[in-house]
């Protein structure tokens, strides 16, 4: 009985683990920003932003294929790859499979950062993000 019992938690553990980890991404995988440039000075508050992926492909949220997921665009905010990506203010998600989007922002210093997320808004694992710039609206 307790060895019965104790197989149990183990797979249980392990399904627990399993599914914590997001759908595996290549080794090589690089999201990027293309625009705007670290440091641009951004007049009027509204811009685009220009999402870019390498070595590996964007699609709608929902498709469950390998190699593949969409964007997610933090907003002065930190980058948590440990859980489902939120959607508020500070995550906007692109499920719609979008590499751009115009967005506006309030004046003063503001930080950008992409992180890709699975079929389910989850980090890919190992996680597939950008490096983290700041803007401008003066």
């Amino acid at each position: 009985m307790f060895r019965e019992i104790a197989l149990a938690a183990l797979a249980a553990a392990n399904l627990a683990s399993a599914s914590a980890a997001g759908t595996p991404s290549p080794e090589n995988a690089e999201a990027y920003i293309i625009w705007p440039p670290d440091g641009a000075v951004i007049g009027g508050g509204k811009l685009w932003v220009r999402m870019g992926l390498r070595n590996m492909g964007v699609c709608p949220k929902g498709v469950e294929l390998p190699n593949v997921g969409h964007h997610h665009l933090l907003i002065d905010t930190e980058l948590n790859t440990d859980r489902q990506i939120p959607s508020d203010r500070n995550h906007l998600h692109f499920g719609a499979g979008e590499t751009e989007a115009r967005i506006e922002l309030p004046p003063g210093k503001h930080t950008l950062q992409m992180l890709l997320g699975d079929h389910n808004h989850t980090p890919h694992d190992p996680p597939v993000f950008s490096q983290k710039i700041t803007i401008t609206v003066p």
